[in-house]
């Protein structure tokens, strides 16, 4: 039986602008969702998957988290049973997949932990059953699954428009610092936050498609890209944007906190909540600052519950560790 050992990363928000939607009306997007404009990039912190073909006709899934679910309610096994249904040729010869999920990112975190692993799924499987499938197909897969899945296969830095799933790749960004502080038993609902925000802000979205477009288009030719395409770290730190903190900070205080001691703290470039949180990040031009402010954020707040993590912009997507 062949199997493939994958890599499968994190990432953050640089800037996340809610724009408003093109359905008319008091209502969000036809399909539920909000019309954005984001920068997302790719970290270090990385999940393991691994893919393997097995005899018997099932998609089986096992995780080392007690809070991952390994039914049909985990995005990695819905990402399976849409190449069984999509390739059902394929599955009929190599039978099924049984997918090992190594779990480093912190759960419902706001950083895409079960979007890259439904990422690294669809890779996986398209290697097993040799399809042959170029990115740019995996990445239309990926956004049936999710928004945020088709720039877990690409990676690096992009400009994320329409519900996320519109990609414009960015030059990459490599080796900017950085540390994410999350309390383990805190979550925030993602439905929750769109839903509070639009209830609060709704009437200022943009709701003519033509203006919608524009104001996609225009993150383009904005600070902080023009801060990504200098590569420099100090000025795109200081343009991190996220609509979603109007409604996510004044709600969670610990997020707030966090934020706070963050932004208090020497060395720092910039902090900010990553997507609907309730993981907060803060960037730095060296690992030995961030290391330091590491520590001294673990001496502020005294908790066993918060998670801190060093890590790093990386300039790719899912990877391929290994193969039997």
């Amino acid at each position: 039986m062949r199997s493939y050992s994958l890599i499968a990363p994190a990432k953050i928000n640089l800037y996340l602008e809610i724009i408003g939607d093109a359905s008319g009306g008091l209502r969000q997007r036809s399909d539920g969702y909000h019309e954005l404009a984001m920068i997302l990039q790719s970290i270090g912190l990385a999940d393991q998957i691994d893919v393997r073909s097995i005899s018997t006709e099932n998609i089986r899934v096992h995780c080392n988290h007690p809070q991952v679910p390994t039914d049909k309610s985990n995005l990695a096994y819905r990402a399976a049973e849409l190449m069984v249904r999509q390739f059902p040729e394929a599955f009929a010869k190599n039978g099924g997949v049984e997918i090992s999920i190594n779990k480093q990112i912190p759960v419902a975190a706001g950083l895409a932990g079960g979007s890259t692993n439904a990422a690294a799924v669809l890779v996986g499987i398209d290697l097993l059953w040799k399809l042959g499938l170029t990115q740019s197909e995996l990445e239309e897969l990926g956004g049936t699954l999710g928004s945020d899945v088709p720039f877990c296969v690409a990676g690096g830095t992009a400009i994320a428009t329409g519900r996320g799933e519109q990609l414009s790749p960015l030059p990459s960004l490599d080796s900017i610092y950085i540390v994410l502080a999350k309390y383990r038993s805190l979550e925030v609902s993602t439905a929750w936050a769109y839903k509070t925000y639009r209830q609060q802000f709704g009437n200022s979205y943009i709701r003519d498609t033509d203006n919608l477009a524009a104001r996609a288009n225009a993150v383009n030719s904005g600070a902080i890209v023009k801060a990504i395409l200098d590569k420099d770290a100090g000025e795109i730190a200081q343009k991190l944007h996220n609509d979603l903190e109007r409604v996510v900070l004044p709600a969670y205080p610990q997020v707030l906190q966090l934020r706070e001691v963050f932004a208090n703290q020497e060395g720092v470039l910039g902090t900010m909540m990553s997507g609907s949180g309730p993981t907060v990040f803060a960037l730095f031009e060296s690992q030995q600052q961030a290391e330091l402010v590491l520590l001294q954020v673990r001496e502020a707040i005294v908790d066993e519950d918060l998670e801190l993590f060093v890590t790093q912009t990386i300039t790719h997507g899912i990877q391929v560790a290994s193969s039997v």
